[in-house]
């Protein structure tokens, strides 16, 4: 097993690193503040080829790997996990779900603009009554000659206000459970298809996320991405590589947590010397720096099963479920390290703990990844 990155890695890595830290960083905190959607910098991501990273280089893209692709995503979420769960649910969702399941013409269509963040994906899964069993969906769809009916409401979505293109899930037959679920593209100016309000969030405030309304919508039935009732496999497999990828955003947004309060404890001085001096300290921050390395191994060996085609449903289960707790538990241990001054709203730390909860929640809460764990444990 090799655990080195290739040149080729290494490049990808400087790249997206030095976009961040000198086009994303120095806004982030007005991002996040203005909730404040981060257009000009996802145009100038695409321009550099990071968007369409793993989108095949024949539809626009660079023909990379996945795990270049989490590579990228721990690298923006490092400068701004809002800006990187953009990223991750247009690319790491949408043209990901497209790539792996569109047929030649759907990929020709919507990879091509996708890859160069000419367009702007959306995933919509998430219904009030339909959040950890997407097989629960109520939205619905009706064959009408070569068109679907869809209605239903998505919640929660992702970059809802603002895309062009939306993978929507529903069902043809409620009866059927997860075999009556399908997917379909459907695009901006569809008539029927309408986004609501922004939420207001407690972090990852750069992404939008709204709710997704479907009123008689009618879609073509050329549209339907993957076969007629396999729009579950279809959100399952797309959910795998993504759980990977929060992982990834997960172990970026750690690492700034983690050096911002080494940088503090550096500065600040009690008892006449700085704090960073003090062994108590120092052994926090050697468990929290072996804690995140053990987080990016575990996201890179899952991304690794993927670029070979083996499965990795568990393992992608373990990355985020692992990472997540990291950067919660790096985050609130930042603050504590910060005392008072972490608390207010002009640290740095405040950002880093708001981001971080959300890892635990989306793309499958923490406790549906212990099912999934759980399962080979047992079986």
């Amino acid at each position: 097993m090799d655990f080195q990155l290739t040149e080729e890695d290494k490049a990808i890595r400087a790249l997206a690193r030095d976009f961040a830290k000198r086009e994303i960083e120095p806004i982030a905190d007005r991002l996040d503040q203005n909730e404040e959607y981060p257009f000009e910098i996802i145009k100038r991501m695409g321009e550099l080829g990071l968007t369409g990273c793993t989108i095949p280089e024949k539809y626009g893209g660079n023909g990379g790997t996945f795990l270049q692709w989490c590579i990228v995503v721990e690298e923006i979420a490092h400068a701004c996990a809002g800006t990187a769960t953009i990223l991750d649910t247009s690319w790491g969702l949408v043209a990901h779900c497209i790539n792996a399941w569109g047929n030649e013409e759907q990929k020709v269509r919507f990879l091509t603009p996708l890859a160069k963040a000419e367009k702007i994906g959306a995933f919509g899964l998430t219904e009030a009554n339909a959040g950890s069993d997407p097989a629960a969906a109520e939205t619905t769809a009706v064959k009408d000659g070569d068109y679907y009916i869809l209605n239903g409401t998505k919640v929660f979505i992702t970059n809802a206000d603002v895309a062009d293109i939306h993978v929507i899930f529903a069902t043809r037959d409620k009866s059927l459970g997860h075999r009556g679920m399908c997917a379909f593209i459907v695009e901006k100016d569809t008539p029927g298809l309408s986004s609501g309000n922004i939420y207001h969030k407690l972090g990852i405030r750069a992404a939008h996320n709204a709710e997704i309304a479907l009123q008689d919508c009618r879609v073509p039935a050329e549209n339907m991405l993957g076969p007629e009732g396999r729009g579950f496999s279809v959100a399952l497999s797309t959910l795998d590589g993504a759980r990977v990828a929060i992982g990834a955003l997960s172990v970026g947004v750690a690492r700034a947590a983690l050096e911002a309060s080494v940088r503090y404890t550096k500065e600040r001085v009690q008892y006449g010397r700085a704090i960073a001096h003090f062994q108590g300290t120092q052994f926090l921050f050697a468990d929290l720096a072996t804690e995140i390395d053990a987080a990016r191994l575990l996201v890179y060996r899952a991304a690794n099963l993927k670029d070979q085609g083996l499965p990795f449903t568990v393992e992608a289960a373990m990355a985020k479920k692992f990472a997540s707790e990291v950067v919660m538990k790096v985050a609130t241990k930042g603050i504590q390290m910060w005392g008072g001054y972490g608390y207010m709203m002009d640290s740095p730390m405040q950002r880093y703990f708001r981001d971080a909860k959300i890892t635990e929640i989306y793309e499958g809460t923490s406790e549906m990844m212990k099912l999934i764990i759980a399962g080979r444990v047992i079986r």
